[in-house]
C-alpha cells in the first residue's frame, strides 16, 4: 500500500514529504483516485501544499473519468485553505467538473461564504450561471447564506432584483418543515422515516439541518439550509437603492430575535446608515415599548446613529433606569449603545450593570466604561477593579483595558494593573503592561518583553504590547523592545 497517501489518511504532512522524498510520485492514484484529490477532499492544505510544490497538477481530474477537480473537491468541502493553495497553483478558479460544476457553484449551494470569497478573489465569475441555469446571486440567496450574498455584492455580482425576489420569497418560511417535504417527497419505496432537526448558529446566522431516519434507526437522506434570508433582503434592497420602512426593518430584526445574528445586526446597520431624524424617532419610540426585543432593537439603533450621541443618552439612560437587570436584553443592548455614546453622565447606569450574571453584560459595561470615567470616580475604580478579577477572560481584558485608560495615577490603580500582569490571558497581561507603561511605571518594561518573547507572531496581545511602546521613553529600551519577537517563531 502506498506511504504517500497512508500519510495523507493519517494526515501526517511530514510522512508525505518523506514518502515523496523516497520516490513516490506525486500524481500517485490509489483507486483511481489522485493523492491531490485525496488531500483536498480531506482539508490537509499542508500535504496539498507539500504534492503541489513536488509538481502535482492543481487542474488534473480525479476519479474513473477524471471528472473530479481537487478545486471543486475542497469547496463541497468548505476548506478554504486548500482552496487558496490551489488557486495560488494555477487551478483555475471557473474550471467545470462533471455535469458543469465549478467551485464556486458548489460553495454558494452548500453556504461556504469563506471559500466563496477566496474564489471570487482569485477571478471565479460572480454571474456564471450554475448546472441548474440559476444566477450565482439567486442561488446564495436561495440557500440563505448573507455571507455568500456579501461576497458576490462586492465582486460586483449582477440578478440583483432576482436575487431579492428569491430572498423575500423565503423570508418567515419554516424552513425545517419545508426541508422536510422536500426529503419525503423524494423519499423513493414509501419506506417510514423519523425526522431528525438540528438548527446549527454559525456564520452570522441560523442553518437549519433535517436528516430522515430510518426505522432501524440508520440514517437516510438529509438537507440543509441558511435562514438568512432577511438580511439578504435587506442587503439586496440597499445595494438596489430602495428605502425599506422602518417598521419592516424591525419586524425582521424581531422575527430573528438574535441581536448577534445577521438577520438583526444587518437591519440595524441599514437603519444606522439613514442618520435622520425620521430614524431616531422610530427607534426612540421602540425603546417606550414593554417587548425586551423590541426596547432592544431601539437602544442598538440610537447607539449606532452617528451625530444623535446628544439625544440618544437621555432616552438610553431612562431605560436603563427601567429595565431588569436580571434579563440579558434589554440590558445587554442598553450598556452598549451606551458605550457607543461615550458619555460621562452614562457611567452611574453602567455601574448598575456590572454586576449582572451574564458574562457578555459585564463584559459590555467594562467595555463602555474605557475611556469615559471622570477622574477620581472612586465607584468606578472599585468596579473595574471587581472585574478584572473575574472568572471570564474577556471581562478581564476588557475592564484592565478600561483601568488603563483611566485617567487617574494612584497606588490603587497601578497595583490593580500589575496583579494582571500574570493572567494566564495574554491580551489582559498585555493591557496590563500598556496600562503600567502609560503610567511610567518601571514594571513595564518586563513585563512587555515577556509578551513580545512568549506570545503568537499574529495575535491581540502582541498588537497591544508594541502599542504601548510609545509611552517607553528610553529610546534604547524602546528599540530592544521593538526587535523582540516570539522564541517560537
Amino acid at each position: 500500500m502506498s506511504t504517500l497517501f497512508d500519510a495523507i489518511r493519517d494526515g501526517d504532512e511530514d510522512g508525505a514529504v518523506q514518502a515523496l522524498r523516497n520516490g513516490a510520485d506525486p500524481e500517485e492514484r490509489e483507486d483511481e483516485e489522485t493523492a491531490l484529490y485525496r488531500a483536498a477532499v480531506g482539508d490537509e492544505a499542508g500535504i496539498v501544499r507539500v504534492l503541489l510544490a513536488a509538481g502535482a497538477d492543481p487542474g488534473r481530474g480525479s476519479g474513473e473519468d477524471g471528472d473530479d477537480l481537487p478545486l471543486c473537491g475542497a469547496a463541497v468541502g468548505g476548506h478554504t485553505e486548500v482552496v487558496r493553495a490551489l488557486l495560488a497553483a494555477g487551478a483555475g478558479a471557473d474550471q467545470e467538473e462533471a455535469y458543469g460544476f465549478t467551485a464556486l457553484s458548489w460553495a454558494l449551494r452548500l453556504g461556504h461564504a469563506d471559500t466563496a470569497r477566496v474564489l471570487l478573489e482569485y477571478g471565479a465569475d460572480p454571474d456564471r450561471r450554475g448546472p441548474d441555469g440559476i444566477l450565482p446571486l439567486v442561488a446564495a440567496a436561495r440557500r440563505g447564506s448573507t455571507g455568500c450574498v456579501r461576497a458576490l455584492l462586492d465582486h460586483g455580482a449582477a440578478a440583483r432584483e432576482a436575487g431579492l425576489r428569491e430572498a423575500r420569497r423565503w423570508i418567515g418560511v419554516d424552513m425545517a418543515a419545508e426541508l422536510r417535504r422536500g426529503l419525503v417527497a423524494g423519499n423513493e419505496g414509501g419506506q417510514t422515516y423519523e425526522a431528525v432537526i438540528r438548527r446549527v448558529k454559525e456564520d452570522g446566522g441560523v442553518t437549519v439541518v433535517v436528516e430522515l431516519l430510518r426505522e432501524n434507526g440508520a440514517p437516510g437522506r438529509g438537507d440543509d439550509r441558511g435562514t438568512g434570508h432577511a438580511a439578504i433582503a435587506t442587503l439586496l434592497e440597499a445595494a438596489l437603492g430602495l428605502r425599506t420602512s422602518h417598521e419592516e426593518l424591525a419586524a425582521r430584526a424581531l422575527r430573528c430575535g438574535d441581536p448577534e445574528l445577521d438577520d438583526w445586526t444587518t437591519a440595524v446597520t441599514e437603519l444606522a446608515g439613514r442618520a435622520d431624524e425620521e430614524t431616531f424617532v422610530a427607534a426612540a419610540a421602540w425603546c417606550a415599548y414593554r417587548d425586551p426585543l423590541r426596547r432592544a432593537l431601539g437602544a442598538r439603533v440610537l447607539g449606532s446613529l452617528p451625530g444623535f450621541a446628544p439625544s440618544a443618552v437621555p432616552v438610553l439612560r431612562r431605560l436603563a433606569a427601567e429595565v431588569t437587570l436580571s434579563a440579558r436584553e434589554p440590558v445587554l443592548s442598553v450598556v452598549w449603545a451606551l458605550g457607543e455614546c461615550a458619555e460621562p453622565a452614562a457611567v452611574p447606569e453602567l455601574l448598575a450593570a456590572a454586576g449582572h450574571p451574564d458574562a457578555a453584560v459585564r463584559r459590555a459595561v467594562a467595555g463602555a466604561l474605557a475611556g469615559i470615567v471622570p477622574a477620581g470616580h472612586t465607584e468606578a475604580l472599585g468596579v473595574l477593579l471587581a472585574l478584572s478579577r473575574d472568572g471570564d477572560a474577556r471581562v478581564r481584558d476588557w475592564a484592565t483595558l478600561a483601568l488603563a485608560e483611566l485617567p487617574d495615577d494612584t497606588p490603587l490603580v497601578r497595583e490593580g494593573l500589575a496583579e494582571r500582569l500574570g493572567d494566564s490571558d495574554p491580551e489582559t497581561a498585555a493591557e496590563a503592561a500598556r496600562g503600567l507603561a502609560i503610567r511610567q511605571d518601571p514594571r513595564a518594561v518586563d513585563a512587555l518583553a515577556s509578551v513580545l518573547a512568549d506570545g503568537e507572531a499574529e495575535s491581540a496581545a502582541r498588537e497591544t504590547a508594541l502599542a504601548a511602546l510609545e509611552y517607553v521613553r528610553d529610546p534604547r529600551v524602546r528599540t530592544r523592545l521593538e526587535w523582540t519577537f516570539p522564541r517560537s517563531a
